[in-house]
């Protein structure tokens, strides 16, 4: 097990979770609302955290949906006070761990949830008063048990950043064992998402050398791994591998992320189809990167050889190329995106915050012209 400060304190190893509650102690909890979701139920893996916390029954929110939404916040936070909680632990991916962050926000700060949108100056309106969130991770993409941010479908339609750095965990607790019973398209999915916050950042145009030095290593040891994991899920060297290059991805991702999660941030607004996050970052990170390419400085050789791959390598084609071998979509059309969305969708990623650190300007008709190729 090792013991990591940097930006939060993070435990990471196999087992670790079992060390859950001299966390809860550390953060001063005595009634945490645990929020997930029904998939996390059924697998099992809550049994397993509520023995890590000594048996005692915890408070339970299970309703969170695949792009976590500011009604099931309301539905949590109801929760959350009728049960007397004082912390929140985020159970899950990214959906269950983004949607505690929010709970913890609102038990301590007023309504409603769409003010405290990084687009719309709420940055600085979240204070240190926020409630004490620990976050568990059971799958190795979304690096969001060491995030600033929360992904949060609104109720006007709109999915924004809440962004802030008091809504950093303070504890991460990275257990590559509750990893070990993800399905191949999940773990697939989720490691597409984690490569995709390395790659963004690492070509993020903010200086930031640390950051970069994560992601460089993170996206290496995701492409050594993935398709590993994805081919024996029982693999737990593999498993422990993207777990770290999840967290990596996360570590870094403060420096910036870029059309990518424009694009995949806009398109997971939408009611119906209801998008993956990873799913819809692993497709459209090869146009993104194309689009980019001559617009990184000499980022684009240095990514290729941390990745294992020739300087000269074909960086979008080889991601296109690992995306049909693990068995990802190779294009929105085949999720059910249609291109009746595409206006709105090129309007709603030009407006995201992650479009102002792409390396290359990018307006809402470049995104509609990635859109226009996406969907057949």
């Amino acid at each position: 097990m090792s013991l990591i400060t940097y930006l939060t304190t993070i435990r990471f190893g196999r087992g670790v979770i079992g060390q859950l509650r001299e966390d809860i102690a550390a953060c001063g909890m005595t009634k945490p609302l645990v929020v997930t979701d029904k998939g996390i139920v059924a697998a099992g893996l809550l049994a397993k955290l509520e023995a890590a916390m000594g048996g005692a029954a915890p408070a339970i929110f299970d309703g969170v949906e695949t792009n976590p939404t500011e009604a099931a916040t309301l539905e949590a936070l109801a929760v959350y006070r009728a049960a007397g909680c004082d912390g929140v632990i985020g159970f899950g991916g990214g959906s269950p761990i983004d949607l505690a962050k929010a709970v913890a926000l609102l038990a301590t700060h007023p309504e409603p949830l769409s003010q405290y949108a990084l687009i719309d100056g709420g940055l600085a309106k979240i204070t240190a008063a926020i409630a004490p969130i620990i976050a568990i991770p059971t799958t190795a993409g979304t690096g969001s048990e060491v995030g600033r941010a929360a992904l949060m479908n609104l109720a006007d339609g709109r999915k924004v950043g809440i962004v802030a750095p008091h809504m950093i965990p303070q504890r991460a607790i990275c257990d590559p064992d509750l990893t070990a019973g993800m399905p191949p398209r999940l773990t697939a999915a989720t490691g597409m998402d984690a490569l995709s916050h390395c790659i963004e950042t690492f070509l993020s145009p903010r200086f930031n050398p640390p950051a970069d030095a994560i992601a460089l290593d993170g996206a290496g040891r995701i492409m050594r791994h993935l398709e590993r994991a994805v081919a024996d899920g029982a693999d737990m060297v593999a498993r422990e591998e993207l777990m770290i290059g999840a967290l990596m991805g996360g570590m870094c991702f403060q420096k910036g992320l870029g059309a990518v999660h424009g694009l995949s941030h806009a398109l997971g607004s939408l009611k119906e189809p209801s998008l993956h996050h990873g799913t819809l970052n692993a497709v459209v990170l090869p146009p993104v990167l194309r689009f980019n390419e001559g617009h990184a400085d000499d980022k684009y050789p240095r990514l290729a050889r941390a990745m294992g791959l020739a300087e000269n390598a074909d960086v979008a084609g080889e991601i296109a190329a690992l995306n049909a071998r693990i068995g990802m979509p190779a294009d929105l059309a085949e999720m059910g995106v249609g291109k009746q969305v595409i206006a709105d969708i090129a309007q709603k990623a030009e407006r995201d915050h992650s479009t102002a650190t792409n390396p290359r300007p990018v307006t809402a008709a470049d995104y509609a012209a990635m859109l226009e190729a996406l969907t057949g």
